[in-house]
């Protein structure tokens, strides 16, 4: 796997950014976009475009088929048992907004518990936070370690009688601690407790395969998968689906209206409302040729040997705390400088070219938990190198020398 080569194909490294060839560390924030996404886009628009599900005309059956083929390859990519089973959505967020609502609304009461984790991205806790005001439902925390890993048996600790629904981050976008989804599923199952997963940064960097996991629910970010902004993916057992009400109510999703009432329509198109983002899921199958084409098994090993080496350098630096040290980690290294905030970090490192996130990343209960306001944050792409993480590690150098730290 040539990774210069593959970062020919991003157009975004093409440019300068102040006067420096672009490292970029932020793609648990945003991946950037290989030149076939960029171009399906234009060429749908310029050359293809029309609603889908909608008219009968050649543009709009040409465009539902390129439509209904991404869901096919995502139901592939993920391995889920029926094409059904794929919601397209406006982001992961709508897509735990649409369970959180859905599953509340029909399932929880004044009392009944939704366990969390300390690692949840905020797009994991306020949607249930919204069903904690408006029906009295409980949220629970499972205790992050110091290594900043939650582990089966912190899960398991918080599991009562009252708990109806277990909501877990495959990776954390702070510490890189990946849990242990296949078994938190099979625990919760025995106890007859649903599970949904926030694949935002498992996605991107896991093979993914939803009969072996079993969860009920996993979200996903497209933008996150070197895809289109505005589209997420819900993947949801086809159980669930048939039980849930809809989150929606309009064009698309519906079977017949009448005076009378109204039905709904089939899977997925009932969750599936109004004029969907058919540019965005259109190019969304290019990212997964992009992605089956390198080899996911390529992905992964490329990044576990790049995070290690940052690890390594990082660790090496002094004046840098990492952030945690789970053993099974991921491409997201998160520390903090002594002396210096996070955001200034950002800003200096950027007049590098290198760029990072700094802040608490969406993540206020962890960074309550560790202490600190805020930290900053380095994220592995597949068009990432050592050499990245050198240029990194010589910025960082830069930012002490000015703040005059050791």
């Amino acid at each position: 796997m040539n990774i210069n080569e593959i970062k020919k194909e991003f157009p975004i490294f093409d440019n300068k950014i102040q006067n420096n060839d672009l490292v970029y560390l932020d793609s648990a924030n945003s991946s950037q976009k290989p030149r076939v996404v960029v171009d399906r886009i234009y060429d749908f628009y310029t050359k293809e475009f029309s609603n889908v599900g909608r008219s009968i005309h050649y543009l709009a059956v040409a465009a539902t088929n390129m439509y209904e083929n991404t869901r096919v390859s995502v139901q592939k990519y993920i391995n889920a048992k029926d094409k059904d089973e794929i919601v397209f959505t406006k982001g992961a967020t709508e897509a735990i907004n649409l369970v959180a609502s859905t599953y509340g609304q029909k399932y929880l009461k004044s009392g009944d518990e939704v366990l969390l984790t300390e690692l949840e991205h905020h797009s994991n806790y306020v949607p249930w936070h919204y069903l904690r005001k408006s029906k009295g439902v409980k949220i629970e925390f499972a205790d992050v370690n110091n290594d900043g890993e939650v582990t089966l048996e912190s899960i398991e600790k918080k599991i009562t009688s009252k708990t109806k629904m277990i909501a877990v981050t495959h990776l954390s976008n702070v510490t890189g601690a990946i849990l242990p989804i296949k078994e938190i599923t099979r625990l919760a199952h025995s106890k007859n407790i649903p599970v949904l997963v926030d694949g935002c940064q498992g996605a991107p960097h896991f093979k993914l395969d939803m009969q072996d996991l079993d969860c009920d629910f996993y979200a996903i970010s497209c933008h996150k998968m070197y895809g289109p902004t505005g589209l997420g993916i819900l993947y949801a057992k086809k159980y669930w689906l048939e039980e849930l009400p809809p989150y929606q109510g309009g064009g698309g999703m519906i079977g017949d209206v009448k005076k009378e009432g109204i039905t709904y329509g089939d899977l997925p198109n009932k969750y599936e409302a109004g004029t969907m983002q058919t540019a965005q899921v259109i190019a969304f199958n290019e990212s997964i040729k992009f992605l089956n084409n390198i080899g996911i098994e390529n992905i992964m090993k490329h990044e576990s040997e790049l995070i290690n080496y940052g690890q390594e350098i990082l660790r090496k630096n002094n004046s840098v705390k990492l952030i945690g040290n789970p053993k099974n980690k991921g491409g997201v290294l998160s520390f903090t400088l002594d002396g210096i905030h996070p955001h200034d970090i950002a800003t200096i490192l950027d007049e590098d070219g290198v760029a990072i996130r700094a802040g608490h990343h969406c993540c206020q209960v962890l960074h309550d938990k560790l202490g600190i306001p805020a930290s900053a944050r380095a994220s592995l792409g597949i068009y990432n190198t050592k050499e990245d993480f050198d240029k990194l590690n010589e910025a960082i150098n830069k930012c002490k020398k000015i703040f005059n730290t050791k």
